[in-house]
């Protein structure tokens, strides 16, 4: 069950870059993300956030994957705890932001995110 919850993991972190390309492509999510600071499409400045965001979002499910032990990925423990943490503080973000309707569905959203990457990261401990 270990390796699924760690690709559960990675694929909501696929699907999360994929709502990113949408900000940098200029669906009208603006209110959605970021604070919710901006209605409609986000800025130039808005759009970098999300295009930044991907390698992160890459890094940490590709992180949680080899906490798991997923074959080929032989990175250092420590990344899947910076993975988690990363995860920990999106969640806690997203449970303050100002913005209602980013606060409705991206706290969830990053809530189960983290408990999966803390599970994984806690079943591995040796």
């Amino acid at each position: 069950m270990l390796i699924q919850i760690a690709h559960l993991y990675a694929t909501a972190c696929l699907a999360v870059i994929f709502f990113q390309l949408a900000l940098i492509g200029g669906a009208p999510l603006g209110e959605w993300t970021q604070g919710g600071r901006h209605k409609g499409a986000l800025p130039l400045s808005g759009r970098l956030v999300a295009a930044i965001s991907i390698p992160v979002l890459l890094f940490q499910g590709l992180a949680i994957l080899a906490a798991a032990g997923f074959p080929g990925l032989d990175w250092p423990r420590w990344t899947g705890w910076l993975a988690l943490g990363v995860s920990v503080l999106t969640c806690i973000l997203n449970g303050i932001t100002p913005s209602r309707p980013e606060r409705a569905v991206w706290f969830p959203v990053t809530l189960v995110m983290a408990g999966l990457a803390g599970y994984v990261m806690i079943v591995t401990l040796r």
